[in-house]
């Protein structure tokens, strides 16, 4: 059977392998134009959920300066919040003058979602409950996607997972990394000729939402890490910043005055198009900082390069070709960074990927020392960290799709804070 027959296949029994119905909250991301009553409390609900997501939790009183609500609307708010199962009352604050304060916490299993990252050489499955926390998870790996096979995995560890879940039908959705335009690389992927044409024309929104019956978004594989590192870093932070992930093949996105910037087409920071030198050689970064490039110089080597897969794993094993490949990567990394920020003045330069922690230090250090010996006159001062999620990025940030587009209110609110002491 083909891959298309497969998929439709796939599709005529997927009505009948949908698990219990949705949960559904208020639906707050379905906000009329006018300021009528049922819009206000949308946005007054996800204004508090997401300040109590990016700052812990936070009583009445603190919720009512931030937001400008009055105490009676918050304490009616909380409330339904609360008989909602979205919030958790947590121990009164002692010690203050008048009465103890009772703090709101997001209940972890207020709202469950999946996020799906499928990749040139893996697809990976993570359920996160309320607070962006992966909870459950399935991997399968391959030496390339095809479409039918993803799928029929993506539906069978969908229900095996949610199944499990004492919550299962409070989950609330699946968000999807994916490369976008996979097709167009099956000869770096060495797939047999035509294999991955089925992505081209493969609406994958419509195929796993007919599978799971769970409402679907899409974003970029590296975008999607990129937001879920942003969602790590301190609530707030009005920064500018430069994202790059080191996976099979390297991808990147963008921070701007502290809130993702996905582009007009949803792909921007698109770091593996990036022509660099290496080696006084002209080539795209994804040539040099990929890991599709170390595959191919252990293969050559007759070296088992499954390891590649699990970056929890030791490669010190790896020996010269690893060192090799850091030392390429970290030179085409150094001039895609030099670039970069030549057009925007990033504060910070983030490097993570599905590698391990000691091999990410040394990529990280080697990039800088590139940079330190890269001519960067005119440029601002920036800041190269490693980031602090790893291979779990992708389907981190997928799985926070869901979540954003029921409970989060405007990308703004990200920036209120509650000062200095916190």
């Amino acid at each position: 059977m083909s891959d298309a027959s497969a998929i439709e296949s796939d599709a005529a029994r997927s009505a009948a392998e949908t698990d219990s119905p949705v949960f559904r909250a208020q639906p707050l991301h379905r906000l009329g134009g006018g300021a009528h009553q049922a819009g206000a409390r949308a946005y007054n609900e996800r204004l508090v959920l997401s300040l109590i997501r990016h700052n812990g939790p936070l009583p009445k009183a603190e919720l009512a300066r931030l937001t400008g609500l009055s105490a009676q609307t918050l304490s009616l708010m909380m409330r339904r919040l609360e008989a909602e199962g979205l919030v958790l009352a947590q121990a009164p604050l002692r010690g203050r003058v008048g009465q103890p304060s009772v703090p709101f916490a997001l209940n972890p299993q207020g709202a469950l979602s999946f996020g799906l990252k499928i990749g040139r050489r893996s697809t990976d499955v993570v359920l996160c409950d309320f607070l962006g926390r992966i909870i459950a998870r399935a991997k399968r790996a391959y030496a390339y996607p095809v479409p039918a096979d993803v799928l029929r995995f993506v539906r069978q560890e969908t229900a095996a997972l949610r199944a499990r879940q004492p919550a299962k039908d409070r989950v609330i959705g699946i968000g999807i990394a994916i490369p976008f335009e996979l097709w167009k690389w099956a000869r770096e992927v060495q797939a047999p000729p035509g294999a991955l044409d089925v992505w081209q024309k493969l609406d994958i929104a419509a195929e796993v939402e007919r599978r799971t019956g769970l409402p679907v978004y899409v974003a970029n594989d590296a975008t999607a890490a990129c937001g879920a590192q942003l969602a790590h870093m301190d609530p707030g932070a009005r920064v500018d910043l430069l994202y790059a992930f080191i996976g099979s093949f390297v991808g990147g996105g963008v921070v701007l005055n502290g809130m993702l910037y996905e582009g007009r087409t949803g792909n921007a920071g698109a770091l593996g198009s990036m022509p660099v030198h290496v080696g006084g050689r002209p080539a795209q970064l994804i040539a040099h900082a990929s890991l599709i490039t170390l595959e191919k110089a252990l293969l050559k080597r007759g070296v088992d390069v499954s390891v590649l897969q699990h970056p929890d794993r030791d490669w010190q094993p790896l020996g010269k070709a690893l060192t090799r490949w850091i030392e390429d990567a970290a030179a085409a990394l150094a001039s895609a960074i030099a670039a970069g920020l030549s057009v925007v003045d990033f504060q910070l330069v983030y490097i993570d990927g599905a590698i391990p922690r000691p091999v990410l230090t040394a990529l990280v250090e080697r990039t800088r020392v590139h940079l330190a010996n890269t001519d960067l006159q005119g440029l601002a001062p920036f800041d190269v960290v490693e980031g602090t999620i790893g291979a779990d990025a992708r389907a981190l940030g997928a799985a926070m799709l869901p979540l954003r587009a029921d409970f989060d209110c405007d990308p703004e609110v990200l920036l209120k804070t509650l000062g200095p002491g916190r």
